[in-house]
């Protein structure tokens, strides 16, 4: 346990209390003070008194289904940069949608292993870090497209696409080594996380749209059919 770890603090909304104490003895023994809640109104409470250093929230909290939803827009409006993070059991896409168009940095449910939540807590909070150091960042450009490898971020002609960690991750495996086939293996592996086939092919669904939001061309990540993915580069690079 490192002094850095143990002064940082970590809000956790979870109404299930035996998975509220796994959690939370999960980030302890990892190093991190918690302040866990069962629901939204005694986080949202607490977190008005002194904000935290990084938030983990359910989105069904008691009688109320969309509870996360609400705080998650209530913490963002609190400070717009406090790494917010879903850990729920609803894995549809129009939810994980929701939840980062109302501000999380990042969405898993609950299948996730408790080491690959401490890593995305991990990194949450090194991006945070690394944003608030002045010192010049260290950019990998392919094509139109950046990649920031120490503040977790990628831009696309200039402007910034709202990845999440997971998805960030992605993109950087496959764009730098563009024109190789990853396999969905090779893919989890460089996001540290253990997907089935339909999640993976979800995640890359969103990133396309997202830099088709941005860019109505785009067309840089190519489905390689029983093999996996590979970015490609366009004509016009």
């Amino acid at each position: 346990m490192t002094s850095e770890k143990s002064s940082r603090t970590i809000v956790l909304v979870e109404d299930e209390p035996a998975l509220r104490d796994n959690y939370r003895m999960a980030l302890e023994k990892a190093g991190y003070a918690v302040q866990d809640y069962g629901t939204a109104e005694a986080a949202l409470t607490a977190v008005r008194s002194r904000l935290p250093d990084l938030a983990i929230i359910d989105i069904g909290l008691g009688n109320d289904s969309e509870a996360g939803f609400a705080l998650c827009q209530s913490l963002r409006a609190l400070s717009d940069r406090l790494p917010i993070l879903f850990l729920t059991a609803r894995d549809s896409e129009l939810d994980v949608i929701s939840g980062l168009r109302l501000g999380a940095d990042d969405y898993l449910t609950k299948d996730i292993s408790l080491a690959q939540i401490i890593t995305r807590v991990n990194t949450l909070l090194r991006r945070v870090d690394v944003l608030s150091q002045s010192e010049t960042p260290s950019v990998q450009s392919v094509g139109p497209l950046s990649i920031d490898q120490d503040r977790i971020a990628a831009m696309w002609r200039g402007t910034p696409v709202e990845l999440t960690v997971t998805e960030f991750w992605l993109v950087a495996c496959l764009a730098g080594q563009h024109g190789q086939v990853k396999s969905r293996q090779q893919l989890m592996d460089a996001a540290n996380v253990v997907l089935d086939d339909q999640t993976i092919t979800a995640h890359v669904k969103r990133i396309r749209k997202k830099f088709i939001a941005i860019d109505k061309d785009f067309n840089c990540i190519q489905t390689v059919y029983g093999l996996g993915y590979r970015w490609v580069e366009g004509l016009d690079y």
